[in-house]
């Protein structure tokens, strides 16, 4: 055990570097967020490429202050530090990256072929496979400083809670064989890495993945809710809505997808 910042943390190992060589791994058995330990290691000094590997978050972190829960050892639970080259209007094409990156590592892993469900999941036929939170710190003179993206990917369940069975899924359940959350690690940060080094063609790949275009769609917008089809997204990663003629740009919402009647 370690205390760190007033936290407790059980503490694995250090874990080697990924075969690309950008990566700097460390694992923890428990923690409380990997995303707030990160960052925290960000506002430090941490240098990029650093990644944090959880076996169970006591407290993990899910997009508009929600929580991410899952049993020890059921979930691939990451972070990844970037340090990035980039305006701060163009931070969303590092979540797009690793969104693409996290559904080739399970399609590479698991045989699973997962759409990108706008902005930030992953789905199989509409169930939520992982989802993704990416959050940003910015200098003092307003550049981007350091984005911090966590995932969470549902790699071996077998029991869902009743809130979460009907929607959501996981990469042993959908290839019927156990899977090694180690080889869905390797093959997303290999990935990830590819794409970080050509964020230029992140965006038709994103679109190309993307579920949710085309689909009939029920947009939470916190004050008022849309319904319409998503048509396409902007280049700066919105979602563009259609309903009755007119169109809508999203920037942040929870989407569903609704089934044709």
């Amino acid at each position: 055990m370690v205390e760190q910042r007033g936290r407790i943390l059980r503490v694995v190992a250090d874990a080697p570097a990924s075969r690309r060589g950008r990566w700097h791994l460390k694992r923890f058995g428990t923690i409380d967020s990997t995303n707030r330990w990160l960052l925290d290691e960000a506002r430090a000094g941490a240098a990029d490429g650093l990644v944090v590997v959880a076996d169970e978050q006591t407290a993990g972190r899910g997009r508009r202050g929600r929580t991410w829960t899952a049993p020890p050892g059921s979930s691939l639970l990451v972070s990844v530090l970037i340090r990035p080259r980039l305006d701060i209007g163009h931070a969303h094409l590092l979540t797009m990256a690793a969104g693409l990156a996290l559904r080739a590592a399970v399609e590479h892993a698991a045989g699973v072929n997962a759409g990108l469900k706008w902005p930030n999941d992953l789905v199989v036929n509409d169930r939520k496979l992982a989802g993704l939170l990416a959050e940003t710190e910015i200098s003092a003179n307003g550049e981007l400083s350091a984005v911090v993206i966590g995932v969470g990917c549902n790699v071996e369940w077998h029991d869902f809670p009743s809130e979460l069975a009907e929607g959501a899924t996981a990469c042993n359940l959908e290839a019927g064989r156990s899977i090694e959350r180690a080889d869905v690690l390797d093959a997303f940060l290999d990935d990830l890495a590819l794409r970080l080094d050509d964020l230029a063609a992140v965006p038709d790949s994103y679109r190309n993945a993307l579920a949710t275009l085309g689909r009939r769609v029920r947009v939470d917008l916190g004050t008022r809710v849309l319904e319409g089809t998503a048509t396409d997204i902007d280049e700066s990663g919105q979602l563009i809505v259609t309903t009755d003629g007119t169109t809508e740009v999203v920037a942040v919402g929870d989407v569903v997808h609704l089934r044709d009647a």
